[in-house]
């Protein structure tokens, strides 16, 4: 056997641009809008579970108010998480490099090639454009 394919990981890097802040910055909005909207459907869901139910079975009201209170809560804690993350786009410096993902790529080796020259490659784009290829 001469060679082989192998799969190595890959970074993804986007350079800020003023058009890529704004991408992001209507993402975590409509994330925030959509996490709003299933909390006014989890509202009507309690309301309509617990009237079901009725004001008789106390263990039964508690369980719906502590299943409904936890997915409440889930999307509170999105819409803190992605206000921070909105704080922290909006501070970052135009050129500076944002990690937007990973993937992977084949790479055929060789007898006699230098493994350590796979890892660690990074892929950096500026609107939606490659602009450098590191490793």
């Amino acid at each position: 056997m001469d060679s082989v394919l192998v799969k190595f990981p890959m970074t993804i890097k986007a350079k800020l641009t003023e058009k890529l802040r704004e991408k992001m910055l209507e993402e975590f909005r409509n994330g925030i809008n959509q996490a709003q909207l299933e909390i006014q459907q989890i509202n009507i869901q309690e309301n309509r579970a617990v009237s079901e139910v009725g004001e008789e079975d106390q263990e039964q009201l508690a369980m719906i108010h502590q299943h409904f209170g936890i997915e409440r809560q889930k999307r509170e804690d999105f819409i803190a998480q992605t206000e921070a993350r909105i704080t922290d786009t909006e501070k970052l410096v135009l050129g500076a490099e944002i990690v937007q993902g990973t993937t992977e790529r084949f790479v055929e080796l060789k007898k006699g090639d230098n493994v350590r020259d796979q890892f660690n490659v990074e892929v950096v784009v500026e609107d939606d454009v490659i602009i450098a290829i590191r490793s």
